[in-house]
């Protein structure tokens, strides 16, 4: 019973995306030409790409990894600022400890040029 409220608020998210997709599925027009269907470039002609695919820089993949690492580390702060109070000096630590090591993590990638846009 004390879940009741989650599931709720799960199954209202579920049926409003299922409602969603179902809804533009017949809503909108089934009329399909080669102009909807290719990619649009801003005004521009899409240029064709290479039989294997293109080259696509790591560096996009490395900046993404970043931020999601970041993000995460937000995520495990959250709950430790929320319970400050009740974790005592233990938590103190390990939150230092967390920090500690991010920054350690942060200065090694910004030492190594991951931070660097060129």
């Amino acid at each position: 019973m004390e879940y009741l409220p989650i599931v709720a608020l799960g199954a209202i998210a579920l049926g409003f995306a299922v409602f969603s997709v179902v809804a533009g599925a017949l809503s909108g027009p089934a009329r399909y030409n080669r102009a909807k269907v290719d990619a649009y470039e801003c005004g521009i002609e899409p240029t064709p790409q290479p039989v294997g695919g293109g080259r696509f820089p790591v560096k996009y993949y490395l900046t993404a990894m970043t931020f999601i690492i970041f993000d995460i580390e937000i995520v495990f702060m959250y709950p430790w600022a929320v319970h400050f109070d009740a974790l005592g000096l233990a938590g103190l630590a390990a939150m230092a400890l967390f920090i500690a090591l991010i920054c350690v993590a942060y200065a090694y990638e910004w030492r190594r040029g991951g931070l660097d846009w060129d």
